[in-house]
C-alpha cells in the first residue's frame, strides 16, 4: 500500500506520533511519504527528549521513507532546507496525495 502522511502541526507529541505511524507502516512493507507543511516544518526545532521527532524522522528515512517539506513554509520561518527537511513544492504534495492509496493528516 502507498501511504501519504501530511503533518501541519508543531506539537511535539503529534509530530512524534505521526512519524511513529510512518515507521510502523514501513515495517508493514508499505511505501510511505511524509509531507511537512505550515507549522509542521518546525519538527526538528520542537523535538524533545520525551517526543524525539528528529530520531523518529531519522529512523523513517533510514528505513526508506521519503520526507518532503513545503519550501514556502520553510522560507517563511527563515529556515533553510536540509536533508531531513528538503525544500519541496505543492506539486510534490499533489503527487503524494494523488499517488497514495491512503492519506492521513496530523
Amino acid at each position: 500500500m502507498k501511504i501519504g502522511i501530511v503533518i501541519a502541526s508543531n506539537d511535539a507529541e503529534t509530530c512524534w506520533n505521526a512519524l511513529r505511524f510512518g515507521n510502523f507502516s514501513i515495517n508493514k512493507k508499505d511505501e510511505v511519504k511524509v509531507f511537512f507543511m505550515g507549522k509542521g516544518v518546525e519538527y526538528q526545532k520542537i523535538s524533545t527528549e520525551k517526543f524525539n521527532t528528529t530520531a523518529q524522522a531519522e529512523q523513517f528515512a533510514r528505513a526508506g521513507g521519503r520526507i518532503f517539506a513545503c519550501g514556502t513554509c520553510i522560507k517563511s520561518r527563515s529556515q533553510d532546507g536540509n536533508e531531513m527537511c528538503p525544500l519541496s513544492t505543492m506539486q510534490d504534495m499533489y503527487d503524494i496525495v494523488t499517488q497514495s492509496d491512503r492519506v492521513v493528516t496530523f
